[in-house]
């Protein structure tokens, strides 16, 4: 383990987000939001920023990625859950689940897909693209709702659908995570994805929703 993950190397540039005390760290938000502006800076580009309406928004977040247990509890939010991000179009989703994983990649890491990605692939290859994800990693699906019906050789299927219901088989049984970034409401992915995936998105994801008038950051 990084003896001193409360001090993040950019370059030559060193960053203290919080203080080491009897091997505890104690996180400072606002050194957190400093380092986080610069990291987003270095993998996306010059003008990225953090917004002072997300704030809130973003406390909530950087709490359940260093995985503050007593904070989120107070917060409503389960540790051992996934998350389930919701906003609209351009609110900055995919690119927090990106960034944030900097923080404490020791305590929280999964590999981002889009969804897109995952249907064109099971179009080509078939039901074996279902399997790749019945495993114990984490994942994120980014951009839940936007792929089109799978279709393999005529026969359709709600691929995402099906690999949400696989993938709470493993949160219930292995305690795998599972993220999602979606512009759908909890009504929305209802329909799309049927009332047992909304069922077992209750019991695997926290929903933190971004405010539905947030403006579309790459405008």
């Amino acid at each position: 383990m990084n003896p001193t993950p409360h001090i993040k190397i950019e370059g030559t540039s060193k960053f203290q987000i919080g203080e080491l005390k009897n091997n505890i760290v104690h996180y400072d938000f606002e050194k957190i939001i400093a380092y986080l502006n610069i990291k987003g800076c270095l993998i996306f580009d010059k003008n990225f920023r953090l917004y002072k309406e997300d704030e809130p928004l973003l406390f909530k977040l950087c709490c359940y990625y260093i995985q503050d247990h007593q904070t989120c509890a107070n917060m409503g939010i389960d540790t051992n859950k996934g998350l389930l991000l919701s906003g609209p179009v351009g609110c900055g989703k995919t690119s927090l689940m990106k960034l944030l994983p900097y923080l404490a990649p020791h305590k929280t890491n999964y590999e981002i897909i889009p969804t897109r990605n995952i249907v064109f692939n099971f179009n080509a290859a078939g039901f074996e693209v279902l399997e790749k994800y019945n495993d114990t990693k984490n994942y994120c699906f980014d951009d839940l709702g936007v792929e089109p019906t799978g279709c393999h050789y005529t026969k359709e299927c709600n691929v995402m659908g099906e690999i949400l219901l696989s993938r709470y088989d493993i949160f219930k049984t292995k305690n795998s995570k599972t993220h999602i970034t979606t512009n759908l409401n909890a009504e929305e992915l209802e329909a799309r994805y049927g009332s047992r995936v909304r069922s077992r998105l209750r019991e695997m994801f926290n929903l933190i929703s971004f405010d539905s008038a947030t403006t579309d950051k790459r405008k």
